[in-house]
């Protein structure tokens, strides 16, 4: 997939298929994220898979919109010391969401409402907490074939001159 198309079409989806994603497909998700620059190449993050049913239904709890926890294939939640380096995970999530849509699999990231109950839930070690737990999963209804809608539009002339230039 071209990059511009992928930035352009990406959306957040909030509902997902019954159907795994294959083991080598999620692999790939989470090597984008590892593999992120980060602030002084630190990669301060922790990365932890949530794929059984169990555990997806105790983590749906500690999030806002449990139901995308609940029907996901998988989640990851996102830890770092303290909850910091929202940026450097910023941009591990946004690698992991373009990866993911190149794969046909949908996204969407999720806050955490209570970092507490979710650092017991993952396990966690003390101090690390929780930034986000995004969700993935293979999309409930088909996505649209052709280019999507929101590429056309990002690509249309009105766009640009809205844009502020210094010179």
């Amino acid at each position: 997939m071209d990059t511009w198309l992928a930035v352009a079409s990406k959306r957040d989806w909030r509902s997902y298929a019954d159907r795994p994603v294959p083991e080598d497909v999620q692999q790939r998700i989470l090597d984008a994220g590892r593999l992120s620059g980060s602030s002084v190449n630190k990669q301060p993050w922790l990365f932890v898979v949530v794929e059984s049913d169990d555990a997806k239904e105790r983590i749906a709890e500690v999030v806002y919109a449990g139901e995308n926890i609940r029907t996901c294939a998988f989640a990851v939640a996102i830890a770092t010391d303290g909850g910091k380096y929202p940026f450097d995970v910023g941009r591990a999530l946004q690698n992991m969401f373009l990866t993911a849509w190149n794969e046909g699999v949908v996204s969407c990231p999720n806050g955490v409402k209570d970092a507490e109950a979710a650092v017991r839930e993952l396990g966690l070690d003390e101090g690390r907490l929780p930034v986000n737990i995004p969700s993935f999963g293979y999309p409930k209804r088909p996505q649209r074939g052709g280019e999507p809608q929101a590429a056309r539009r990002a690509r249309s002339p009105g766009l640009t001159p809205a844009l502020p230039w210094s010179r």
